[in-house]
């Protein structure tokens, strides 16, 4: 499981490879907090709640993101990792865990902020495995 960062002009361009479906999507969380903040100074003090739903699993990949982002930036919580489950029955549904703390701009060494994910250039590819690229509007 890795990500890696495409060359773009404005934007994240963030690219996944993993094992399945939840392990990519633990990726693309990874990338997208490490994007914004240093992780690894992230202390496990509290959890917050939170979910994403899609029809599809571009949607809702749209979604996760969308809700990382809002966990990070609009209510203040530094995340140090996530647990969550992904269900499907006539959607997709994901029901998560942050587990982190209070944002400090000086410890967690805030790099940017992502205004929102984009659908273009959004790829989800599950075969042998799991590829994914998305872009992050910053």
């Amino acid at each position: 499981m890795s990500y890696k960062f495409l060359e773009h002009a404005t934007d994240a361009f963030i690219e996944v490879h993993a094992r399945d479906i939840k392990e990519a999507f633990s990726v693309a969380a990874d990338a997208t907090i490490n994007l914004t903040l240093d992780q690894d100074k992230v202390e496990e003090k509290q959890t917050k709640e939170f979910s994403a739903q899609g029809k599809d699993l571009r949607y809702l990949l749209f979604s996760w993101l969308e809700e990382i982002n809002f966990v990070l930036i609009t209510e203040g919580f530094a995340i140090r990792r996530i647990e969550f489950d992904i269900d499907r029955n006539t959607a997709y549904h994901i029901s998560a865990r942050a587990v982190g703390e209070q944002l400090d701009f000086k410890k967690h060494t805030f790099k940017i902020e992502i205004k929102a994910p984009t659908f273009h250039e959004m790829e989800i590819k599950h075969d042998d495995g799991v590829y994914m690229r998305f872009l992050l509007d910053l």
